[in-house]
């Protein structure tokens, strides 16, 4: 005999280890099959609830789930209730072997005790599956109208499990559930209250439809419950049932969302639960934030609003994080309705930034980044910098990204957003992605000298003061100075009055080769150094000979590095900075490259990869590029407009004669342009008798002519057909081009006739579609035939397939056997199975069914539910 439950919470206890714990629990187990192998009724309870013990602890017990429906089935309660317990906790919905309570729970409703009642309902709630749900609802429904109260809040709530599992049934009991409003009694109040929020979620149509009409009943018992006495019995903190009125407000929230009429009933009564609700214990501050969140969804008055607002804000000065927490969240929702509202409690979201709980912090974050705009700019961005220092390392990219998206939008002039970029580099240089090292180096590039001057002043004294660690600051400060050197050798005096003196050559190429001598320094740094040498060569010609000397010796040192790529880049360079070389236009400086362009074209690229990176620039403007350009001026108009195909037709040639460097250049493109021209305008001309050439039509299929005015931005020349001679000046309307495999339509027939069958696709989901084909040999019968066709697109068997198909009560169903329960992969064959169905209100009611689908593919069990409502009208 085993022994009891005391007996073994005792044993567990004493255990020390967790072997201990796991040699008494085997050993009680095996006592325990034994006794249900011998059927011992008289221990069944006890081994039941030392099952559930074991259950907590974490230890497998599924060897006693047919216990649990054995102990249902007595009639004693008390091993009724230990039954139920263990069919709750030990069983889920996906389990089997719980269709076979179906019966003792239906039993059970019907019983003359109301606490057996009460656990069948319990049940039902908890684990009633969609099978159980269709069984059991009317009986469900009978204690809807109980006389106790105890029996109609447990069916309430049943029957909540049972329609959400069952949503066809909605429509047959949505009359039931409008009674239960009427009820005296608290706990019917809150349980008729989910019922009706949960039917809006269900069949958001149907329950808006038929509960809208309550909202009077709704605001009157609102009302009430803020105008009640003391209730000790439904009385929390001195508030009258909060729970109920956090339920109301909800079911308010759905019936107003969209409905002016709903809105303005519940204006006054918003109003009051606002301004009167006691906000000094945490049950007031929960009906409060659903009346928030009430106000912010319906269709309320701008006041309401912006009182609604203001108690977010007050929730902020709350000493409870979880208050706050919920605030901050709620306000990040609503900034984008009244932001101006929001604002004005812009100092009390910026002290969240300084609180000790990361999540306070990370919720502020987020609000702040959304307040931004061209007034508080400054501000805000000067607190984000301020954050970005003592924020944790993993948040600090994200951070400077969302950062330069702001500058990006929102700056003032380019001297603040140098600035703003530059303190960012100095504070997480080392944390920042590669989308604000170039974002930084275009805005540098394409400012004015005077911004220029100061940026490359300005990130020389942030390199001399770094200590090595923030690598993007020294990216962006080196590649500046090889290509804007020659400006550090001025003095330069800001609009703000801060004055730079002028800097020697030979200090401008120590203080680049000290940061390469570092031992932080990276093989990124390096190659920025390097290129920066080779430029600096032609920024610093007009100095003494000695300094180009030095430029030459540093980049000849790189000819020894174990890196590579630096010695394939000295290499080069080396040659091209030799006296007489050709480096002057190589290394001049980059095109001006503009930003917002810069933008467009990373925009698109990134749009290909699921995101929009707005801080992206072209690759010309990468720090370290040493790319060459010759010439070292600014060209006329926007190099990345090459890229842009798009972008129209391309500009007429000038009428005038070609200068010398116009004429090198059109020999040197010559060839090129009979290639250009058959791709991008029209054919060239070819002489008589020549055969014509097609060029295929890009991207497969026919329309290719109109693709390519689509691209391109003009309107293409006719394609001419393949021919010997030249093609005739006009040709002939040609006759429309027929689809010889399309389906072909079918006249509709007369009275009585035959039509089309319609067909639609009912689901499709992992290579699995199904396809509806109704057929109906007279439009005014009620029955028709559907056929479902199952389709395989994947790569693997689906063996096992089990159809099956719900209608509601108005639906009479007949299935016939399927042509097979395998459907072959890569659609190497179909299957079909024939549904015969009477809509008996055909006309008012259309036809619909839910499906549910299980297959067995690659070794996994799937099973799939689905609603088919797109039958056509007239069946």
């Amino acid at each position: 005999m085993s022994i009891k439950l005391r007996d073994l919470i005792r044993s567990v206890r004493s255990c020390k280890t967790a072997s201990e714990e796991r040699s008494v629990i085997s050993r009680e187990s095996a006592m325990i099959r034994t006794a249900i192998r011998e059927e011992q009724e008289q221990f069944r309870h006890r081994n039941v609830a030392k099952l559930l013990f074991m259950h907590m602890l974490g230890y497998a017990t599924h060897f006693g789930q047919l216990e649990c429906l054995k102990l249902i089935a007595s009639p004693h309660f008390p091993e009724k209730r230990i039954g139920y317990l263990g069919l709750m906790l030990l069983l889920s919905e996906e389990a089997d072997v719980l269709m076979l309570a179906t019966n003792s729970l239906k039993n059970d409703l019907n019983h003359s005790n109301q606490f057996i009642v009460g656990l069948a309902l319990c049940t039902i709630g908890n684990l009633a599956t969609p099978d159980m749900s269709r069984d059991l609802a009317t009986e469900v429904d009978k204690h809807l109208r109980s006389g106790s109260p105890y029996i109609r809040k447990k069916a309430a709530l049943a029957m909540a499990r049972c329609l959400t599992k069952c949503p066809d049934m909605v429509e047959d009991f949505v009359e039931r559930i409008v009674s239960l409003l009427k009820d005296r009694s608290h706990g019917v109040l809150i349980t008729a209250v989910q019922l009706m929020s949960c039917v809006c979620e269900i069949e958001p149509e149907v329950g808006k439809g038929s509960f809208v009409r309550l909202v009077p009943s709704l605001v009157r018992l609102l009302r009430n419950l803020l105008s009640m006495g003391y209730s000790p019995e439904h009385d929390v903190s001195g508030i009258s049932d909060p729970f109920l009125q956090v339920h109301l407000l909800r079911l308010m929230t759905v019936l107003g969302e969209g409905n002016e009429e709903a809105s303005e009933q519940m204006n006054d009564i918003l109003a009051q639960v606002a301004t009167n609700t006691e906000t000094a214990k945490n049950a007031g501050n929960a009906i409060l934030y659903e009346c928030v969140q009430c106000i912010m969804t319906v269709e309320s008055e701008e006041g309401l609003r912006v009182l609604a607002i203001n108690i977010l804000g007050r929730f902020l000065l709350n000493r409870d994080n979880n208050i706050r927490y919920v605030a901050l969240n709620t306000l990040g929702k609503v900034v984008l309705q009244d932001s101006a509202a929001v604002q004005r409690h812009r100092n009390t979201i910026v002290d969240c930034l300084k609180d000790p709980d990361v999540s306070i912090r990370t919720r502020a974050l987020d609000l702040i980044f959304k307040l931004v705009n061209l007034d508080n700019v400054e501000g805000l961005t000067a607190e984000l910098l301020n954050y970005l220092v003592v924020c944790q390392s993993e948040n600090k990219s994200d951070i400077c990204t969302r950062t330069l998206g702001v500058v990006d939008k929102f700056s003032p002039n380019e001297r603040w957003r140098v600035d703003t970029l530059i303190t960012l580099l100095t504070i997480a240089g080392k944390d920042c992605d590669d989308r604000v090292l170039s974002a930084s180096s275009t805005y540098i590039a394409s400012s004015k000298d005077g911004v220029k001057a100061y940026a490359v002043h300005k990130l020389v004294k942030a390199m001399r003061d770094d200590d090595g660690t923030q690598e993007g600051l020294l990216i962006v400060a080196i590649w500046c100075i090889g290509e804007f050197g020659d400006m550090l050798l001025n003095p330069h005096t800001s609009e703000n009055g801060v004055s730079y003196q002028a800097l020697e050559p030979l200090n401008v190429i120590s203080e680049v080769e000290g940061v390469t001598k570092q031992v932080t320094c990276t093989n990124a740094i390096r190659q920025r150094a390097l290129t920066c040498f080779a430029k600096l060569t032609v920024r610093f010609a007009h100095c003494d000979a000695g300094v180009v000397q030095k430029l030459r010796v540093l980049v000849n040192k790189f000819k020894a590095s174990i890196n590579l790529e630096l010695q394939i880049r000295a290499c080069e360079y080396s040659n091209l900075i030799v006296e007489g070389g050709s480096g002057k236009g190589s290394l001049a400086r980059m095109p001006v490259v503009d930003p917002k362009v810069a933008g467009k074209k990373s925009l698109r690229g990134s749009m290909s990869s699921g995101g929009i990176d707005a801080g992206a620039i072209a690759n010309s403007s990468i720090p370290g590029g040493g790319g060459a350009v010759g010439g070292g001026q600014d060209v006329g108009g926007d190099l990345l407009d090459l890229l842009d195909l798009g972008g129209g037709t391309p500009a007429a040639a000038p009428a005038a004669a070609p200068t010398t460097n116009q004429s090198a250049i059109q020999t040197a493109q010559s060839t090129d342009a009979d290639l250009l021209s058959d791709i991008f305008a029209a054919p060239m001309p070819t002489p008589s008798g020549a055969p014509t050439v097609v060029p295929p039509a890009m991207g497969g299929g026919g329309g290719g002519g109109d693709l390519l005015g689509d691209m391109f931005g003009g309107t293409p020349a006719p394609l001419a057909p393949v021919a010997q001679a030249p093609a005739p000046a006009a040709m002939p309307p040609q006759p429309p081009v027929v689809d010889m495999f399309a389906p072909q339509p079918v006249a509709p027939a007369g009275n009585g006739g035959t039509t089309a069958n319609p067909t639609f696709t009912a689901f499709s989901k992992d290579n699995l579609t199904i396809e509806f084909e109704t057929r109906k040999e007279d439009l005014s019968s009620q029955s028709c035939e559907v056929v479902a066709t199952f389709k395989n697109s994947g790569s693997a068997d689906m063996t096992g397939m089990n159809f099956q198909v719900a209608v509601p009560k108005y639906i009479t169903m007949e299935m016939l056997p399927p042509s097979g329960t395998t459907v072959p992969c890569n659609g190497g064959g179909n299957v079909s199975q024939v549904v015969k169905v009477t809509n008996t209100q055909m006309g008012t009611k259309k036809l619909m069914m839910k499906l549910k689908i299980s297959y067995t593919c690659a070794g996994a069990k799937v099973e799939e539910m689905a609603t088919a409502s797109g039958f056509p009208v007239g069946y």
